[in-house]
């Protein structure tokens, strides 16, 4: 099964909050990871943390994703 990206977040508890709300949708995320690989600079940002799902979950996860982060930001303020 491939994995695609849908979201990088910076906190690692903000992609835990993720991957929980992701999987309680239906959906099978990934583990977090640092972005980028042993030795070499973070290829998808400066910093944080890359949920991922299956490729066929990717589009509709996307759409779940973003506005838990809009939510998750509006809280903040």
């Amino acid at each position: 099964m491939k994995f695609a990206p849908i979201v990088q977040v910076r906190s690692r508890s903000a992609a835990q909050v993720l991957m929980v709300a992701l999987r309680a949708h239906g959906f099978h995320p990934m583990e977090p990871r640092e972005g980028g690989l042993p030795g070499v600079p973070n290829i998808f940002g400066p910093d944080g943390f890359v949920v991922e799902v299956p490729e066929d979950e990717v589009t509709d996860a996307t759409l779940l994703a973003t506005d838990l982060l809009k939510d998750m930001e509006a809280s903040k303020t």
